[in-house]
């Protein structure tokens, strides 16, 4: 029987699905998995695996911890000693996984939305759980999730709070899967950055103003990486100069000074110290990069928990 904190999902590929009582539930059950230290009994033994196809620290290590402390049986898949070298498909290796045995793969892809075509295979005996790691510049859900459960540690609550999203926001999967559960729970959005960086798909969630101005009003500043690996345009990335990035978009000591008193400082990671953020706020009082990362773990507990329960892989009791 599932408890009030319980969601059920056959994968787990993108926020945007999600209603607001699920991400409160996620949260809640996030919350409880960090502050209790219980994990769950499943009926059988659960069988993972982890495809990194893009390079990856806290992300990847953190579905590892989480696999482990959820008690599943955890397979190494290294993208680049696999078959995929040898023009093998996504989707020939996950049915190989899943004909092996695996039940859930965690997979990062620098390709939009490869989860699509996987989920459009009504005829096919792929018969595996999906949590998406990342796509590309697309989504991140459980980066956003974890964002979530730090702010509502923080606030408790989300409506009517003011979060501003700064830096490289066209190739940010965190903005955009931030931007909209944020909308949805109720807080107010702001955007800032190199304004050509600013485009219409993030007009629709909030509001451009320099970051002069947004430091001295919201309650979140939440900062982006410079995705350098991302950018096509060779003339503007050759003349990127990481210091005058920083004194015109980044959260200087100056501008921390004139946050409010409660506001925090976030960061998915990794750090460019001294580009977004200046190197010695990045463990600053206001800053919450650790708390990120420690909540990141149980966030991702519960959003395995999530798929488990929704495949029916085993009977549960918490």
């Amino acid at each position: 029987m599932l408890n009030s904190t319980q969601i059920l999902l056959p994968h787990f590929v993108s926020v945007q699905a999600l209603d607001s009582t699920q991400v409160l539930r996620l949260i809640k059950r996030a919350e409880f998995f960090k502050n209790h230290g219980q994990k769950p009994e499943f009926g059988r033994e659960i069988n993972v695996a982890n495809l990194f196809f893009e390079d990856s620290t806290r992300t990847k290590t953190s579905f590892i911890m989480a696999e482990k402390k959820l008690g599943l049986e955890v397979f190494p898949f290294t993208a680049a000693n696999s078959s995929v070298n040898k023009g093998e498909t996504l989707y020939d290796t996950l049915l190989t996984l899943s004909a092996i045995g695996i039940d859930l793969a965690v997979i990062r892809h620098p390709q939009n939305d490869y989860y699509a075509p996987l989920l459009d295979q009504s005829d096919s005996q792929l018969d595996i759980g999906i949590l998406n790691a990342g796509d590309g510049s697309g989504q991140h859900p459980s980066q956003s999730l974890l964002d979530l459960m730090t702010i509502h540690e923080e606030f408790g609550q989300f409506a009517g709070l003011k979060v501003a999203i700064v830096g490289d926001l066209k190739n940010s999967r965190v903005a955009r899967s931030n931007m909209q559960l944020l909308k949805k729970l109720g807080a107010q959005i702001f955007f800032s950055g190199p304004k050509e960086w600013f485009t219409a798909e993030f007009a629709e969630y909030g509001q451009y103003l320099p970051v002069d101005e947004l430091v001295t009003q919201v309650d979140v500043m939440m900062l982006l990486r410079v995705q350098h690996e991302r950018h096509t345009d060779i003339k503007e990335e050759a003349s990127f100069e990481p210091r005058k990035y920083h004194l015109r978009y980044g959260l200087t000591k100056e501008r921390y000074q004139k946050m409010l008193p409660h506001a925090i400082i976030m960061h998915p990671g990794p750090i460019n110290r001294d580009v977004e953020l200046a190197g010695e706020l990045v463990e600053a009082p206001r800053s919450r990069f650790v708390a990120q990362m420690q909540n990141g773990v149980f966030m991702r507990m519960a959003m395995l928990e999530a798929v488990i329960l929704g495949r029916k892989l085993g009977g549960q009791n918490s």
